[in-house]
């Protein structure tokens, strides 16, 4: 199948990583591609830099009978448990459920709270195949669910938490909200879905279209299906809706949903097709899809033209739906 060509100012980073290529992701490379996750990227303190941001880590339980999670805990410096509870952001770290660590989107979530002035709560997750579904999706619904009952401790608000993330990120947080909705669990007041991984049957025409193209391809997307879900369940239409929120056969009833995906990238059809589904129910959804982006172009070309669009899209979604004032 013949791909939607990327944006012309964004195609040189993908040709600069083509001219240093690294091992395909498999089971036998997925060692290596974690080796340094966490110390690749710079610190919280290092992406903070000079401004007014205080980071702190902290150990929360996980699920019952399952290791405690780490999160990392983003708040304006100065804000007083005795000021108004500012929202907060709910993030889940992208890398296919298999590779990734939270410190990977510390730039993302720093800019965020300087841009609204809100708290972020990032949060650590158990990687498939050593920890197949339910794990890392009982994991982030842990993570929320501790937020909620927290919020006020750290300054935040229980009734503006939006959950977040960047592909299996965005699929995670697509989960934790049905999880919420079908558990009555946490108040979610929105659901940011940013190039979300929803669908494992990778069936779609765009899922086709960037096999060994882009910085996710269809190759390393069928490869973490089956780290998540095994071989018997890994492209089925029977796969769990909490794993790949695609086959959930009911979507009303959720938070509001911003869905973002570039045009060049395996996951736009999947993604248009869950707002249209959402839609569909009398949901709320906000979509955009960016011509010529690829997956994750903001973090890859972040002074790029489309990234800078891209954002400025996020943050009106985001005051909106937070009530935040411009």
């Amino acid at each position: 199948m013949i791909p939607v060509p990327f944006d012309p100012e964004i195609a040189p980073v993908l040709e600069a990583m083509a001219a240093d290529p690294q091992p395909p992701l498999s089971r036998e490379t997925l060692p290596q591609s974690r080796e340094g996750a966490a110390t690749f990227f710079p610190s919280a303190a290092e992406v903070i830099g000079d401004l007014a941001i205080d980071a702190e880590d902290r150990v929360i339980p996980g699920p019952a009978g399952a290791p405690d999670l780490e999160v990392t805990i983003l708040t304006p410096r100065g804000h007083s448990l005795d000021a108004p509870a500012l929202p907060v952001l709910y993030n889940i770290h992208g890398g296919g459920m298999i590779v990734g660590h939270r410190s990977w989107e510390t730039a993302r979530l720093v800019e965020l709270v300087a841009e609204l002035g809100v708290i972020a709560v990032n949060v650590e997750y158990r990687l498939a195949p050593e920890n197949p579904y339910p794990a890392g999706v009982e994991d982030c619904y842990a993570g929320l669910v501790w937020l909620a009952e927290n919020a006020t401790s750290i300054g935040a608000d229980p009734e503006r938490i939006v959950v977040m993330g960047g592909s299996a990120g965005g699929g995670f947080s697509a989960a934790v909200a049905l999880l919420a909705r079908d558990r009555g669990g946490p108040a979610i007041a929105g659901q940011l879905l940013l190039c979300p991984m929803i669908d494992n049957t990778n069936s779609t025409v765009s899922s086709h279209q960037y096999a060994g193209l882009g910085t996710w391809t269809r190759e390393a997307n069928l490869l973490a299906w089956e780290c998540v879900l095994g071989e018997e369940l890994a492209f089925s239409s029977d796969a769990p809706a909490y794993a790949a929120p695609s086959r959930a056969t009911d979507l009303s009833g959720l938070p509001h949903a911003y869905i973002e995906v570039g045009a060049a990238e395996p996951f736009r059809d999947e993604d248009i097709e869950f707002a249209s589904r959402i839609w569909a129910v009398g949901g709320e959804a906000e979509l955009h899809v960016w011509s010529g982006g690829f997956h994750g172009f903001d973090m890859y070309a972040p002074a790029s033209e489309v990234t800078r669009a891209a954002l400025a899209a996020r943050f009106s979604w985001l005051r909106r739906v937070l009530r935040l004032n411009p």
